[in-house]
């Protein structure tokens, strides 16, 4: 399993449309719905976005989206941090959305 964990901060400007186009990057996941894949955004307060994403198997399927390549389009211009990626280690979860 593939774990991946995003951070960035946008300008106080370009925070409601960040947060518009990963609504539509959602909207095409309900559509779609593949496999093996969760994925959450949260916005912070000071407008700091983190993506936490998981793939059971293979390179994720998020990036292919036409919904991503809108959200990606321009990403630098909205952005005071740019995004950086990672991949992360799970040390414990409780109740988070998805668990049974």
């Amino acid at each position: 399993m593939k774990l991946t964990v995003t951070r960035y901060k946008t300008k106080p400007e370009g925070a409601q449309e960040n947060e518009r186009l990963i609504k539509q990057v959602f909207q095409e996941l309900q559509a779609r719905s593949p496999a093996g894949v969760r994925y959450i955004a949260l916005r912070l307060d000071d407008d700091t976005f983190i993506h936490f994403s998981t793939v059971e198997e293979g390179d994720s399927p998020i990036p292919k989206l036409n919904a991503f390549g809108s959200f990606q389009s321009g990403i630098k211009e909205r952005c005071i941090e740019p995004p950086r990626s990672s991949a992360v280690t799970i040390v414990g979860s409780y109740r988070m959305p998805g668990e049974t």
